[in-house]
């Protein structure tokens, strides 16, 4: 949730400039005072996650790209949509043998041996 400080920057200062597909906000306003760059900023639609900014967006809101990108712009067939980080949520990656994937590992298939360093010679 934005505060009530970054609300009224953007009411009075900010610029909408796109929404992506999360439903985040993304404004760009004046340069301060000694700077030259404009400023550019995101309202969350949901939780402030930066994770929730897909990468078109981020590298528009860090100055990697001029322009903001355009919806529908056209992917590339190997790109795949973009997921939020799902860390601590339920929709987590679960590894077999994970405890909360039900904590049951494949036995070990014996054939490791353990190095053993040579005998010195005296």
């Amino acid at each position: 949730m934005a505060t009530i400080g970054t609300r009224l920057m953007t009411w009075f200062r900010g610029t909408k400039v796109g929404r992506d597909q999360f439903g985040n906000r993304y404004f760009r306003g004046k340069a301060r005072a000694g700077y030259r760059r404009e400023r550019r900023w995101v309202i969350y639609a949901g939780e402030d996650e930066a994770s929730a900014v897909p990468p078109d967006w981020h590298a528009w809101l860090h100055y990697m790209v001029e322009d903001p990108p355009v919806d529908g712009a056209s992917r590339y067939p190997w790109q795949i949509e973009h997921r939020p980080n799902m860390t601590g949520t339920p929709a987590a990656y679960r590894p077999p043998g994970s405890v909360l994937a039900g904590g049951k590992r494949p036995r070990a298939t014996g054939d490791y041996q353990p190095w053993t360093p040579p005998e010195a010679s005296s």
